[in-house]
């Protein structure tokens, strides 16, 4: 059952097809967390081009499974590399994105063969 997460967008974009909808679960469990991984090296590294491409890179997939808190926080991580801000301003907000993403792909695995 569905708690971290919500496919209720993924299933009206695919017409309610279970192969699309796995597809989509597959690139959530196996390119965010990569993708996170950069996001944490851009933040060490201060640099906040890198560290905006890959936030903005998984917003939009962070939007599609219904991580609506994830969501926010990524746009706050936007704006802190818009704004350049220094790497404590934002380091607990990434936390807080890992965390919710690391919980919500536990559940797709137990929920889904993925």
């Amino acid at each position: 059952m569905a708690l971290k997460y919500n496919l209720s967008k993924v299933y009206a974009l695919s017409d309610n097809d279970p192969e699309f909808v796995n597809e989509i679960l597959k690139l959530f469990v196996t390119e965010v967390p990569e993708d996170l991984k950069q996001i944490k090296e851009g933040i060490k590294k201060k640099d906040h081009k890198y560290a905006y491409a890959y936030a903005h890179k998984i917003k939009p997939t962070l939007d599609l499974l219904g991580l609506n808190v994830a969501f926010e926080e990524i746009l706050q991580v936007e704006a802190w590399t818009k704004a350049e801000g220094k790497k404590k301003e934002i380091v607990e907000t990434f936390k807080s994105i890992k965390i919710q993403v690391k919980e919500a792909i536990k559940e797709i695995k137990k929920d889904f063969d993925v």
